[in-house]
């Protein structure tokens, strides 16, 4: 389905499919004399939570976001991500905001399988574009958000696209209390290091290192995020991991998000860092890997040269499936409840 949001009479569109009609309940929402809206965190952090957006917040959103890809009223975008969520719910307003046609798929893996024609803007996951690589030509302008895109997905966009594509391609830094993200960085076709905060949003960080964000047109308090960054001047900063996943081992500290993004350089496999209770390392580094237990992967993880020695896995356990949250993101507190369960077993 196509709504043309420069030439819009909603209601003669025919909303058939059950996703189209939550994108009619969105709009009935938007276009009515409310000033706020519901929207539902992930719950990848913690319990799922619902909580009300001003509408002209997600509008200064949306404009940021589309004034920093140059999009302008006509151009195309695609949805193909959960209304539920800020992550879809923002897309709409950006088609909204700068009157583009926006065409509705729905949530899928594959979102770009059926398309034949070229499409200005898009948001996905990182396992959407790991399931539609060969279709990523359609694409003008995407933005990957949802959780971190991998070394590994880096190298096959580039693989795939070739290094000289016309395409541009953004990881963006961002959570539901942010509206969606407040920064992006490029990868494709150039790959950066840090991400760029949007126009008059300051960042800092505390005593912790971890990222702190003020954006008063988004909202008006300071927001404390237990994001660990490295700032490299008033609006760069690059993304160590989360503070709650930092694994105490030893004595040491260990980022598992950087670890991972080490060993996916190696593997194809999805794979998380934990921390295991252990009696005399307080916690002992685990290496969980979706898919059947295999002798190679295993040596291609003993191949990797870890910067520090306590880096290297002390254990390697292989899993079906790694939980996640409905958006795709890996649930690490599911994964450790499923971990400690079969220990308990």
């Amino acid at each position: 389905m196509l709504i043309d949001f420069k030439n819009l009479t909603l209601n003669q569109l025919p909303f058939e499919t059950e996703f189209e009609k939550k994108v009619k309940a969105f709009l009935e929402e938007w276009f009515s004399g409310e000033k706020m809206v519901s929207v539902q965190t992930s719950g990848s952090t913690g319990t799922p939570k619902i909580f009300e957006i001003e509408k002209n917040k997600m509008i200064a959103s949306a404009q940021m976001t589309c004034n920093f890809l140059g999009l302008k009223e006509g151009d195309t975008a695609l949805l193909c991500l959960p209304v539920e969520y800020i992550s879809g719910k923002m897309m709409i307003v950006r088609s909204v905001v700068k009157n583009l046609a926006l065409k509705v798929t729905g949530p899928s893996l594959q979102p770009l399988r059926n398309l034949n024609e070229e499409i200005d803007f898009c948001a996905m996951t990182p396992l959407q574009v790991e399931n539609s690589l060969e279709d990523l030509h359609w694409i003008k302008n995407m933005i990957i958000g949802g959780a971190a895109v991998s070394e590994s997905l880096k190298d096959k966009i580039l693989y795939t696209l070739g290094s000289k594509g016309s395409q541009r391609i953004f990881e963006t830094y961002g959570m539901s209390e942010t509206l969606s993200h407040i920064a992006l960085k490029q990868i494709y076709p150039v790959s950066e290091m840090f991400f760029t905060a949007f126009e008059d949003v300051e960042i800092s960080s505390d005593d912790r290192g971890c990222l702190k964000i003020y954006a008063p047109h988004l909202n008006e308090e300071i927001l404390q995020t237990n994001d660990l960054v490295e700032i490299k001047n008033n609006n760069q900063f690059r993304f160590l991991g989360r503070i709650d996943n930092v694994i105490n081992s030893g004595g040491a500290k260990i980022f598992p998000e950087q670890l991972e993004a080490l060993a996916k350089k190696k593997i194809p496999n999805e794979l998380v860092f934990i921390g295991k209770e252990d009696e005399r390392l307080g916690q002992k580094l685990i290496l969980i890997i979706e898919g059947k237990e295999s002798q190679d992967v295993i040596n291609k993880i003993a191949e990797i040269l870890f910067e520090k020695s306590f880096h290297k896995p002390k254990e390697i356990i292989f899993i079906e499936k790694i939980p996640r949250t409905p958006n795709g993101k890996i649930n690490r507190l599911e994964l450790k409840n499923i971990l400690q369960n079969n220990i308990n077993n």
